[in-house]
């Protein structure tokens, strides 16, 4: 198989990004571009994404930022063996901008359309950046999801664990406005946490040592907003106590997967770890589940930070991956604001057109 040159356009929420990939499965692949357009200042006002204000700013600067990749890739449309856009799941409006763009430069070029499920382009990630080998095991946790998955291949997820509440993403957005601080809360909590004591205040630890590998953050949320409440507090401090009982819980729930996964992959010697998505550019969470996974056995795989957060060259990647095995869609394709991963048709992820809300 030729390495293929795949554009990836990205609008689930509040990034209007481009990519231009080029590779073949397993990868690493090459990153000819990748541009962003962060929307933070418009929604900072706000304290959180303002669904019809990211999609206003999706379509007004999508095309020139289409532009600009394929210029930094040194590509015209003709290069190009696909296009990828996520088809879901995200803001209906955003995915709706980033989709009919798509399907629009696959009609006028006829080249195939790939729709790309936002979560699966996180999952392969690791395989862009570190040729990842299935099968491997993800843990996904971003502002809206939380799930442990063993991935046997492309489109081939089975569900070990996922929040039964919130995810840990929101988790971390709540306790920064409980504590004041500015918005994107993670980074924020994160930053904060770095100067507190971590041992000043009690929090809970959902689900840890429970059965399965499940998890729960609502009750530590409420944990923290009593505290806060309660008045005369140290913000540093509550957002060290918090960040490592997200840290406690994390790791074993990530164990508790490990375990299943061997039982299901008996025979992959020394497996990978991939942790992806948005919380996982946390740097505390990548060392302590890099130290996890070396206990365990396991080989951590983390793309960069920026890879990590909503970019277009990780669908892009996924784009590269699918068309490979001629998984591409037709121009009825619709957006979904829900897809989840572990919805299969046939063994493989089900396309969006197929799969309930």
């Amino acid at each position: 198989m030729r390495d293929w040159t795949v554009l990836g356009i990205e609008t689930s929420c509040d990034e209007t990004a481009a990519a231009v990939v080029r590779g073949r499965a397993p990868g690493p692949g090459t990153i000819l571009s990748n541009i962003v357009f962060s929307q933070l200042d418009a929604h900072r006002p706000y304290g959180g994404v303002v669904p019809e204000i990211a999609a206003r700013a999706h379509v007004e600067r999508l095309d020139g930022i289409v532009e600009e990749a394929l210029s930094q890739a040194n590509v015209t449309l003709a290069d190009l063996d696909a296009v990828a856009a996520t088809a879901g799941p995200g803001l209906i409006g955003g995915v709706m901008v980033g989709l009919t763009t798509a399907k629009a430069l696959a009609l006028a070029t006829g080249k195939p359309l790939v729709a790309v499920n936002h979560l699966e382009a996180h999952a392969l990630t690791a395989r862009l950046t570190d040729g990842a080998a299935f099968p491997f095991l993800l843990l996904l946790i971003s502002g809206g999801h939380c799930q442990l998955l063993g991935v046997a291949g492309v489109g081939q997820f089975r569900l070990y664990g996922t929040t039964i509440d919130d995810a840990v993403g929101e988790a971390f957005d709540k306790t920064a406005k409980l504590l004041g601080l500015p918005y994107p809360g993670g980074p924020s909590v994160e930053k904060t946490a770095s100067g507190g004591d971590l041992k000043r205040y009690k929090l809970p630890r959902p689900m840890r040592g429970r059965a399965g590998a499940d998890f729960s953050f609502s009750g530590l949320k409420t944990a923290v907003r009593q505290i806060v409440q309660a008045g005369n507090v140290n913000t540093a401090d509550v957002a060290a106590a918090f960040q490592a009982a997200v840290l406690d819980i994390l790791s074993d729930r990530t164990r508790a997967a490990m375990a299943m996964f061997r039982d299901d992959f008996p025979d992959t010697a020394n497996p990978d770890f991939v942790l992806a998505g948005g919380v996982a550019s946390n740097h505390a969470i990548r060392a302590a589940l890099t130290e996890l996974g070396s206990r365990e056995g396991f080989q951590t795989k983390i793309p960069p930070p920026g890879l990590c957060t909503d970019n277009a060259a990780m669908v892009a990647w996924a784009g590269v991956e699918r068309g490979q095995l001629g998984l591409f869609d037709g121009l009825g394709t619709a957006p979904k604001a829900r897809w989840p991963l572990d919805a299969h048709v046939g063994g493989r992820l089900a396309r969006p057109e197929t799969v309930g809300s």
